[in-house]
């Protein structure tokens, strides 16, 4: 996991944010070569997404043969950002409300 972990930064390091801000840890570009990358590098497939707000929504990729995922947080303006990444994901049915 880690190594994979380090090669998906070392893969956004151009498009990352600058050093030392509190969001240095947040890899933005374009949706659709950030989505690219993810499923042909990464072997990721997109598991769920919701809403977020009016102008964002949330999705989280997901590489079944190891567990990896990955949340990216996509904006109405075309750019998508890497929020957040981790290991042993886990799907569940749907809850029943009633």
């Amino acid at each position: 996991m880690q190594r994979v972990l380090l090669f998906t930064v070392l893969a956004f390091v151009p498009i990352a944010a600058s050093a030392g801000s509190p969001t240095s840890d947040v890899f933005c570009d374009d949706r659709a070569r950030l989505v690219e990358r993810l499923e042909t590098r990464f072997g990721a497939t997109l598991a769920s997404r919701g809403l977020r707000g009016p102008e964002t929504f949330v999705e989280f990729w997901v590489t079944e043969r190891s567990g990896d995922w990955t949340m990216v947080q996509n904006y109405t303006d075309g750019r998508a950002c890497i929020v957040a990444m981790g290991e042993n994901w886990e799907s569940f049915a749907p809850v029943d409300p009633a």
